[in-house]
């Protein structure tokens, strides 16, 4: 029986386990990277373990995501980001120098190599042939402090493409939100997706990271493609010819699932608010008037992307009414159209150019006005993602959103006669790594520099054999991170002290959650109930480390979010699901909730009587823990688990 592409990559770097749907497997990890809205933490946890140096072959910090410099706080927290870089044998990408996931593709990702990345959208890699997997901080610290990566073997689903692309309207994003449209972002939970079929060849290598970048809102693991002539043109291009393999599944591979696409038959495509998988086509929004568009971020912000949209606003100008964003995704891409001229036509036009950064995304700058339509060629349109809960957020190919922006309204510009530049991928990149700082060999003698906002990272309790607490609050399907944890411009700086970042846990849903959390905390704790997909979307492992101080003991839902998942256990939070769904209904905010015998229903078969001492009602609830993972919660999380155990455990075996 021939193997499949992921078969392979994890086959070359398991350690332990067998690669059965279900199983836990143990893997080596080659990179680690973390971004400044995550890095911090996973820095201070590293730091914290007690190891002197990295012990993965690769590890970069990158600063992207809070390039604001409005106080003190983030400009501390890039040096401090600096500084820990150059102590512990890590490359540093400077404020500027790009997006994470962007940079990361062009000048670090390897064909055949594993990476984890703090970040959700880690899976951009994917496009060059890598396993690229996004974790929560403290996960990332300990894989860097030489520990293997635990995970369950995922699925591998099969996407097979055939056709070609209606260019140039069509575009790779048509991709990805065709498979959100048929699949949810719930569709790919538990999911590898591997990608093949004749009309692979139809992509290149930033195309394809566009689709594996938006791969995590489906909910997957990751997303790949094979290795081939394609990918070796672009690290050639790149200066890394020496970096390719080949790779790809064998002809008689077996998959758990297979998926067909007609690339023929897609169409332009449009998410709407306020989901990922809310989409339909383009035309069917015809009309729809348009305040704002913003394109780029690390899902459509290549070189050929800029080069294109550029060819769009030749010569025109954007409508009076529109707001037109645009942040390209690295130093190489925006060095390049500035020496090709892309830049002064996007800027002719009546653009507004933005740091390289994730910007608007994020809900860093340029957020939306009240009850304003926004279009835009990113990943997310969570409701007040974007900086503001009352706009409404659109998800477009960059080629559909330059086009708006010229009309100032949605339409299907299929129709047009409006021509447009489809650059070929270049030969040769422009390579200028001067804001790249290469890891420092001799690091005893380097301090690293902590600002007056940056906090010692708080550690839990072991877990106890009784919970009884409070049911603080009572949420739906499909939570996000960023419902639990917001971003944006007021949150994020505060993201190195847990203390002061806890104060806006739960905030757009419950602005007294943290109040009612803290005196619950004197009573024994808080315990949220939620639905189906707790904690979808970013990999913020502040959305567990938070709760955590606020001292929330478990979460009881209907299901959970893969890498929220790990976060919760990770910082020694219980994942609790119900066994009957509908026993959800027998919980109310404010009950108080007993959980008995909880350590040796833990070490058998993982089963929990839950009692509502409130109503008298009582039902049954279960977790789903591998070894490892019990003995995590058991010990109050993995940073304590690590600190107790880094010198009795051979961790690099």
């Amino acid at each position: 029986m021939g193997r499949n592409l992921v078969e392979k990559i994890f086959e070359s770097h398991l350690l332990k386990g067998r690669l059965v749907p279900g199983e836990t497997i143990s893997l080596r990890v080659d990179e680690v990277y973390t971004q400044d809205a995550t890095g911090t933490m996973a820095w201070l946890q590293f730091e914290a373990i007690g190891i002197d140096r990295v012990k993965v072959p690769l590890a970069v910090s990158y600063v992207d995501h809070n390039m604001i410099q409005s106080n003190f706080r983030n400009p501390d927290d890039h040096i401090f980001l600096q500084t820990a870089a150059q102590r512990f044998g890590a490359y540093f990408s400077k404020p500027g120098n790009g997006i994470c996931h962007q940079v990361n593709l062009e000048r670090f990702a390897r064909p055949g190599w594993i990476g984890l990345g703090t970040d959700s959208h880690t899976p951009t890699n994917g496009g060059i042939g890598m396993i690229a997997i996004g974790v929560g901080g403290l996960e990332a610290a300990t894989v860097m402090a030489g520990m293997p990566f635990e995970i369950k073997m995922p699925k591998v689903v099969l996407v097979r493409l055939t056709g070609k692309l209606q260019r140039p309207w069509v575009t790779a994003m048509d991709i990805i939100l065709e498979l959100l449209r048929r699949l949810s972002v719930k569709g790919g939970v538990g999911k590898i997706f591997e990608y093949g079929g004749p009309a692979v060849a139809e992509l290149n290598v930033t195309e394809r990271a566009t689709i594996t970048n938006m791969g995590a809102e489906l909910g997957a693991t990751t997303s790949v493609f094979p290795s081939d002539e394609i990918t070796l043109h672009f690290l050639k291009a790149q200066g890394r010819e020496e970096h390719w393999i080949e790779l790809h599944a064998d002809e008689d591979a077996e998959y758990d699932e297979v998926i067909e696409i007609d690339l023929s038959s897609l169409e332009p495509l449009i998410a709407r608010p306020h989901s990922p998988d809310n989409v339909v086509p383009v035309k069917t929004l015809s009309g729809l008037k348009v305040d704002q568009v913003c394109i780029g971020s690390c899902t459509n912000s290549s070189y050929q992307v800029m080069r294109s949209v550029a060819s769009i606003l030749r010569g025109r100008k954007i409508a009076e009414h529109i707001n037109l964003l645009i942040n390209p995704g690295s130093k190489q891409v925006y060095e390049m159209i500035a020496r090709d001229g892309s830049l002064a036509e996007i800027i002719a036009a009546g653009a507004r150019l933005l740091e390289i950064s994730c910007g608007p995304c994020i809900g860093m700058g340029g957020a939306p006005g009240t009850g304003q339509v926004s279009v835009r060629s990113y990943n997310r349109n969570f409701r007040g993602r974007c900086g503001n809960k009352d706009a409404e957020v659109y998800l477009a190919n960059p080629l559909v959103c330059a086009a708006v922006a010229l009309k100032g309204e949605i339409f299907d510009p299929t129709d047009t006669d409006m021509e447009i530049e489809i650059p070929p991928e270049p030969d040769n990149f422009l390579i200028n790594d001067n804001l790249l700082i290469p890891p420092s060999e001799e690091t005893s003698k380097i301090r690293i520099i902590k600002g007056p906002n940056i906090k010692e990272v708080p550690l839990k309790e072991p877990l106890t054999d009784t919970i009884e607490a409070e049911v603080l609050l009572k949420v739906g399907d499909n939570i996000t991170t960023d419902d639990i944890m917001p971003a944006g411009a007021q949150v994020l700086p505060l993201r190195s002290n847990i203390p002061a970042i806890s104060e806006y846990v739960f905030h757009n849903i419950d602005p007294r959650f943290p109040e009612k959390a803290i005196e619950a905390k004197k009573r024994g704790g808080g315990i949220i109930i939620g639905g189906e997909n707790y904690g979808q979307g970013s990999s913020r492992e502040h959305a567990a480390l938070a709760p955590m101080y606020l001292g929330v003991k478990a979460v009881i839902a209907r299901s959970f979010a893969r890498i929220h998942r790990s976060n919760l256990i990770n910082f020694g939070i219980l994942p609790l699901v119900f066994e009957d769904p509908t026993d959800s209904e027998k919980l109310h905010k404010g009950d108080i909730v007993k959980i008995s015998n909880i350590i040796k229903s833990l070490n058998n078969e993982q089963k929990f009587k839950v009692q509502n001492l409130s109503t008298g009602e009582e039902f049954t609830v279960y977790s789903d823990l591998s070894e490892r993972e019990k003995k995590l919660i058991l010990s109050g999380g993995l940073l304590s688990y690590v600190r107790n155990n880094i010198q009795k455990t051979d961790i690099t075996s």
